[in-house]
């Protein structure tokens, strides 16, 4: 008995549409991929093929149809540099295909997601931040993408990102009909998701979560045997700590990692730009973190002893600091805190010369003892002033949370040597004030 054609899925068609069929690139459950050539724009294209059986199945058929040019559809409507285009989609005999701009070389990010294999943290967060901008621009225009994952995200060959797979896409207050219902892949759906609630641009920005937590260690934050177990961790159990994967993670990163995950949309992020404007911030730390040899445990703790900051602190309490802190490392004329900025830290110099500045005045340089930033870390204010290296600086940086981490004693150690602080800079105000007075 002879088949129809188009079942013949083995068999690479020559043709479709105006695009030639070059070879297979690879096969899903529900659609195969092949490399194609569009003739008059004189460039690669991929071409995604459904496969023919889903079309035939009379109760499936239909919906299946929906999603492959729900894609088509809704892509179209899209135009940014980190989404996948699609350049045409079409019906040939009983073949219905997509033509999408081909990524030579290109893997998912689920490559990257094994704990071998994983990607530097800064390169994990200009991916994610990518992702965020990306999807902030997609929700801009009403489109909720619903099935953000790791194999839905591309690589290209100079490890560029690309949101794909738009097939079970919602546009918000679309009045025509939409591929609805509980879709996706469970491991990565929001809490709202799972309970099939109404769903905002917030649900992708948890998935997002989700792909940044298997980035950076290798794990799912959510895994169980059945789906119900599942469903019952998603919407009422937090996930193991990065840290607890991967030791070196920053404290800072799990920090967004709990908001893009928080189990109720309103302590979420409310939109992309805001999650992005978060791992732009961790990038720009991360890029100074230390990697050399001499940052061992021992050798902070032979600087630490030697810096008079630390001079009444005991040897357990210099171990806790060290345990609680960020060192990081800036070339002369880089800005380590900027004027204007809201953040709860406070940095102690380890090594070097920085200047206070307000606006373009100088208004002291502090050296090695010296510590800065503790007024924002008390009163959570703005920064007032910046800091700029002056030379090679080395510092540690301790956040709010980690200091609450840290023994009471070592506490009120850091306390007393502020209070220190704060009156002889007092002091030497009032001196200035009385000098220039006479």
């Amino acid at each position: 008995m002879s088949k129809d054609m188009s079942e013949l899925t083995d068999i690479i068609p020559k043709k479709l549409g105006k695009f030639e069929i070059v070879r297979e690139l690879g096969r899903g459950s529900m659609a195969v991929v092949y490399l194609g050539f569009d003739p008059y724009m004189d460039r690669n294209v991929a071409v995604k093929m459904a496969l023919p059986k889903f079309l035939k199945d009379p109760e499936t058929g239909l919906q299946f149809k929906k999603m492959f040019f729900n894609e088509a559809r809704i892509t179209g409507m899209l135009d940014n540099k980190f989404i996948l285009p699609v350049y045409d989609a079409g019906i040939e005999g009983n073949m219905l295909y997509m033509v999408m701009e081909y990524i030579s070389g290109g893997v998912t990010l689920k490559h990257y997601a094994r704990a071998d294999n994983l990607l530097e943290v800064p390169k994990v967060l200009e991916l994610i931040f990518k992702c965020c901008r990306a999807l902030d621009y997609a929700h801009s225009r009403d489109v909720i993408h619903r099935d953000i994952k790791s194999t839905n995200l591309l690589l290209t060959e100079d490890m560029d990102v690309r949101i794909a797979d738009f097939g079970i896409a919602q546009v918000m207050q679309a009045e025509d009909t939409q591929v609805l219902g509980v879709m996706g892949s469970p491991r990565y759906m929001s809490p709202e998701q799972i309970g099939e609630k109404a769903l905002t641009n917030q649900t992708d920005l948890f998935s997002l979560g989700v792909v940044m937590y298997e980035l950076l260690t290798g794990h799912l934050p959510f895994t169980a045997n059945t789906l119900p177990a599942l469903a019952s961790q998603i919407v009422n159990d937090e996930p193991p700590l990065l840290s607890e994967h991967r030791p070196e993670i920053p404290n800072s990163l799990e920090m967004i990692i709990k908001r893009a995950l928080a189990k109720n949309p309103a302590a979420r992020y409310p939109r992309g730009m805001d999650f992005a404007a978060d791992l732009n911030l961790a990038f720009k730390h991360e890029s100074h973190v230390m990697t050399r040899s001499d940052s061992t445990k021992q050798e902070k703790f032979k600087r630490l002893k030697a810096n008079s900051f630390f001079k009444d602190f005991f040897d357990s309490e210099i171990w806790e600091v060290i345990d609680h802190s960020e060192w990081a490392e800036y070339s002369p004329e880089e800005v380590i805190v900027t004027e204007g900025d809201l953040d709860d830290s406070f940095f102690i110099l380890v090594k070097g010369k920085v200047e206070v500045k307000k606006g373009d005045a100088v208004l002291s340089t502090l050296s090695e003892g010296d510590c800065f930033g503790e007024m924002g870390y008390f009163t959570k204010s703005k920064r007032t002033a910046s800091i700029i290296a002056n030379e090679e600086v080395m510092l540690i940086k301790v956040t709010s949370s980690e200091m609450e981490k840290a023994s009471t004693n070592c506490q009120l150690r850091f306390m007393k040597v502020f209070l220190l602080t704060l009156i002889e800079r007092l002091s030497t105000t009032s001196a200035k004030l009385s000098n220039n007075a006479s």
